[in-house]
């Protein structure tokens, strides 16, 4: 019932816990949450949707980190791969709520009904966000400047010596049910020497590093060597429309 390969290989240890036959229930999604809070230290536990009213959906992440309580859809890959989410990168999903809720107290009914650009930066890498972690300046600089060939194919070998790439979004995970040309995810880099889930979570403490969504370099996630078949073929990386050419060297890397 569950999607394998390597794109989904960080939610696994989860996966694996999950019954075989059948959607998981709320229950056993909160049991495998256990000791997972939110930063206010709120236990993390999957309900049912209250309902759907404008200001319910405009103030779900604030519920989250007043109560730990996230509305999760039955039957629903988004949702469920939301939950997993929480599951496996419990510090950096933490993180992430912080900020929504924060800035949502911050700006009241106007900032719920149109996102600044740290909410607009935060939502999308929650929801299709790559890590990458490597210290190779020069291999990072090739997904700024969208290097594609030269990064997946001609510098394969260093970059699979170097560079670890980790899905973290969730609705990234649900596109990768069955995968298109075309889709593409947002990345925040780390250093190779830290844990995604809390170098992620040191990330968006600070709202500097996601102050806009434009700042996050996008990148082709089918590229990545074993996330798609074809990533076997060097001439799977000559295609122009889901491998666009390089942009100028005048972005910063971190």
């Amino acid at each position: 019932m569950y999607p394998e390969g390597l794109l989904f290989a960080p939610l696994q240890p989860a996966l694996a816990r999950l019954p075989r036959d059948r959607w998981p229930t709320h229950d056993e999604l909160t049991a495998l949450a256990q000791g997972v809070v939110t930063a206010r230290g709120q236990p993390i536990h999957f309900v049912p949707p209250r309902g759907n009213s404008d200001r319910e959906r405009r103030y779900y992440e604030l519920r989250i980190a007043q109560s730990g309580e996230i509305e999760t859809r039955t039957e629903n890959w988004h949702d469920l791969f939301n939950a997993l989410s929480w599951i496996t990168f419990p510090k950096a999903k933490a993180a992430i709520n912080a900020q929504h809720a924060a800035m949502l107290e911050e700006g009241g009914d106007a900032e719920a009904r149109q996102r600044r650009p740290e909410r607009d930066a935060l939502t999308l890498f929650d929801e299709g966000g790559v890590a990458v972690s490597c210290d190779d300046e020069e291999l990072l600089r090739h997904i700024v400047d969208f290097e594609w060939k030269r990064l997946f194919w001609t510098r394969r070998s260093e970059l699979l010596a170097k560079m670890r790439f980790t899905a973290f979004g969730h609705g990234l995970y649900e596109q990768a049910r069955a995968p298109f040309i075309g889709l593409v995810a947002k990345t925040v880099f780390l250093s190779a020497d830290t844990s995604v889930d809390e170098g992620l979570a040191r990330h968006f403490a600070e709202r500097a590093n996601f102050r806009s969504p434009r700042i996050m370099p996008p990148m082709p996630v089918l590229g990545v060597p074993g996330w798609y078949p074809d990533t076997e073929r060097e001439s799977f990386y000559d295609d122009p429309v889901h491998f666009r050419g390089s942009r100028r060297r005048d972005k910063k890397i971190r």
